[in-house]
């Protein structure tokens, strides 16, 4: 049975055939990069920067040195989100950064529907003493509201994070909205997670005005798993040639392959990148980055919103079935997560599967806080993720079995037949 992928929130699938013939390629003939002098080393540190290229040409970043290369997009986040506290935590030492509202540690400010990358970070950093945390709320179609945002930030507010798009409600967020009310109160560095964005949403990062923006590149990137990226802005890391300014700090120290420096060097993007880096995933990153250039991602994002919109009208016409999050084309990205009376999302997403070879994902999504907002927790609900390779007759595919396996799941109106005519009577 061929399978109908329509999980592509989780990864995309399937890759571009020249992801493929690039890591191999790469495989057959990869040194260690910044390492040595010789031709397979060399060879790999250009990987490198083909891909740091490739990214700063699809998303307008400033410059393709700020685009540092992660082992996936949690570790991006966690770079940014511990970075961000290690390095206020130094200053708060020789300046009391909390001397405003009587806090020595530093604040940051999350939303309800954050990924569990962010969520247990912070979660993780708040009861080990480390930062004060505030989290926001959203509406009752999953959108924030940047007022919101925007009181719970405060003067020694550190870090604010938010996410783009929720991965479990599929609704496009107000970024630039959020960003400027942020601006209006606070100096804190602005984190967002682009991981449902980038490659899915045209984006141009010069023009967001995010500070910190993270991202997977086996997502909308059409890359391989085990790679991710952490944009690091002007305001972040000022001077690509000095350590002066910068309020990120590096939170891990390796080889780059200049040891003479006893700490991580200051020039971008080797401040962030101790060790071998994944070069035949970079080469991957680089092939499915220029695959989305060659192909415009306006043109994905235009194919990807009629699939979903198509998707979420025909299923919440089926009985018992709710879409969860705004209805609102405009703010909604290809993620259509449902909810379905007396149903099991995990059962019901096994079924599909097994008896009409399609691939959804059932549950919280690694986000709990925005099921709890939509009123979908602690089951969850069924979410299906369209791609640029998906097609209409996929969407007609699995509300066709939806159909099927409601039906099968309603009980059965009991038949009555009607009652004999009475005997004739002689007359």
């Amino acid at each position: 049975m061929n399978t109908i992928y329509l999980d592509n929130a989780a990864t995309s699938f399937p890759k571009p055939p020249e992801v493929e013939r690039a890591m191999v390629e790469r495989l057959r003939a990869c040194g260690n990069p910044g390492r040595g002098g010789h031709r397979l080393a060399v060879e790999a540190e250009q990987t490198l920067d083909r891909a740091r290229l490739a990214l700063h040409r699809l998303l307008d970043g400033l410059d393709p040195r700020r685009f540092v290369l992660t082992l996936n997009g949690t570790d991006a986040l966690h770079l940014a989100i511990h970075g961000t506290v290690h390095g206020a935590a130094d200053r708060t030492s020789s300046r009391a950064i909390g001397e405003a509202s009587g806090s020595s540690i530093p604040h940051v400010v999350t939303t309800v529907l954050e990924h569990n990358s962010v969520v247990r970070a912070a979660n993780h950093l708040a009861a080990d003493g480390r930062i004060e945390l505030t989290r926001v709320g959203c509406d009752d179609s999953g959108v924030l509201d940047p007022d919101d945002i925007a009181r719970a930030v405060r003067r020694d507010t550190a870090l604010v994070v938010f996410t783009m798009a929720s991965n479990a409600l599929g609704t496009l967020q107000p970024a630039a909205a959020i960003i400027d009310a942020i601006r209006d109160r606070s100096s804190a560095l602005i984190l967002a997670d682009a991981a449902q964005i980038v490659g899915a949403v045209p984006l141009s990062l010069a023009k967001l005005g995010a500070d910190l923006v993270a991202f997977p590149g086996h997502k909308g990137l059409l890359g391989p798993m085990g790679t991710g990226i952490l944009w690091i802005g002007p305001e972040a890391q000022p001077r690509l040639d000095s350590q002066v300014g910068a309020r990120i700090a590096p939170v891990r120290a390796g080889g780059t392959g200049d040891s003479r420096d006893p700490l991580m060097p200051a020039q971008l993007p080797r401040r962030f990148e101790g060790g071998t880096p994944n070069v035949v995933g970079a080469a991957g990153l680089a092939a499915g980055t220029e695959w989305l250039l060659h192909h415009g991602v306006e043109r994905i994002a235009a194919h990807e919103r009629r699939l979903a919109e198509e998707l979420a009208s025909r299923l919440d016409a089926l009985a018992g079935v709710r879409v969860v999050g705004s209805r609102n084309p405009s703010v909604r990205i290809g993620v259509v997560s449902i909810a379905i009376e007396d149903v099991d999302p995990a059962e019901l997403a096994a079924t599909l599967d097994a008896a009409f070879g399609i691939a959804v994902r059932p549950g919280l999504h690694c986000a709990p806080g925005a099921h709890e907002a939509a009123g979908t927790f602690p089951l969850g609900t069924i979410r299906a993720s369209v791609g640029p390779f998906n097609e209409p007759s996929h969407i007609e595919s699995l509300v066709e079995a939806m159909g099927e396996i409601i039906d099968a799941t309603r009980p059965s109106t009991p038949r009555h037949d009607p009652p004999a005519p009475p005997p004739s009577t002689p007359s």
